[in-house]
């Protein structure tokens, strides 16, 4: 199912669906031995799971599954180092975790400052703008902000790409890789209304509402109706600065403002219109940019090394219950 692998000790009695597996141990075995054995096969128990959008792993396959049986008492002095081991792995584990916290509350924390022109005014009070800026409603500083028909065009083997939000990275990019595509005839009628150009925001409406991306490439392509184009106006507003706000926690309440809970949350063009925005003057705006990259680069760097460590902590957990279960850790 869903939770494929996950394993618990059970500390009360119960009855359980046909989804989960009762494993009853006996005289020859420790039950948390058999734990961490079963923690430790987790990996390729689960490749061998069948079926599709919910894969099981069969009673079949945990009954042949062969487990390494030393006498008793050398299954709990390995349980004992085994647990050793893995509570300093836990430990500093959490604590890079606890990083990770804190460095994307700071990030949020880097976008509030600067789009309340605390970043590079030393003297803002609270709840006020500084001298110069005002505010005024994203759909005042663009050209338009509008998406295509809702109709879904004819889907060809190849064409100009017609992309969704299942297309965007975790990164705030878009892929093309998996990208349906679209006939010329439809890429003409529907770009009339509207088509994403370099220094575009793509905007999602549905769904993954604020995840968005800023075009800073040349290529035809359409995006579903599920997304908002946003095109800056140029001679007001520097594009990414429009970007860099569009992540901001001030638009983040202002999508919790004007969100409309249905079946699939959604927020409308004329309410992304209505979305309050902190306007300075251009060159201004070009300070606010440099600053926040400059310090959101080395958030990357930080998040990187974190992502590495923890991939590097999983890694040696697997090495430390691979050397107990080949006898080799006392």
């Amino acid at each position: 199912m869903a939770t494929i692998g996950k394993l618990a000790f059970l500390g009360v009695d119960a009855a359980t669906n046909q989804a989960i597996c009762g494993i009853f141990k006996n005289e020859n075995i420790d039950s948390k031995y058999l734990f961490h054995f079963l923690f430790y096969k987790k990996p390729a128990l689960v490749k061998q799971g069948i079926g599709g959008a919910q894969p099981n792993i069969s009673q079949g396959i945990l009954k042949n599954l062969e487990i390494p049986i030393p006498p008793i008492p050398e299954q709990v002095a390995i349980v004992s180092k085994i647990e050793e081991l893995l509570s300093d792995l836990e430990n500093g584990k959490q604590q890079l975790l606890l990083a990770q916290r804190q460095l994307k509350v700071y990030r949020q924390s880097l976008l509030k400052w600067a789009f309340e022109g605390r970043l590079t005014n030393e003297n803002v009070k609270e709840g006020e703008l500084p001298e110069g800026w005002k505010w005024t409603t994203l759909g005042d500083v663009c050209l338009k902000i509008g998406d295509i028909d809702h109709k879904m065009p004819k889907q060809i083997e190849s064409g100009y790409p017609y992309v969704s939000t299942k297309d965007f990275t975790d990164d705030l990019k878009i892929s093309f890789k998996n990208a349906k595509y679209i006939s010329e005839e439809d890429y003409l009628n529907l770009s009339r209304k509207i088509k994403p150009e370099r220094g575009d925001i793509i905007f999602p409406r549905y769904g993954t509402i604020g995840k968005n991306v800023l075009i800073d490439f040349d290529k035809l392509f359409l995006v579903s109706y599920s997304c908002a184009v946003i095109k800056p106006n140029k001679n007001l507003v520097l594009p990414k600065y429009v970007y860099l706000y569009s992540l901001s926690p001030k638009v983040t309440e202002e999508i919790r403002k004007y969100t409309v809970e249905t079946t699939q949350a959604n927020v409308g063009i004329a309410s992304i219109k209505s979305f309050v925005f902190p306007l300075p003057s251009l060159e201004e705006q070009q300070v606010i940019i440099d600053e926040l990259e400059s310090k959101l680069t080395v958030c990357d760097k930080i998040e990187e090394t974190i992502s590495q460590s923890l991939e590097q902590a999983e890694m040696l957990r697997q090495s430390i219950l691979k050397r107990a279960f080949e006898g080799k850790l006392i």
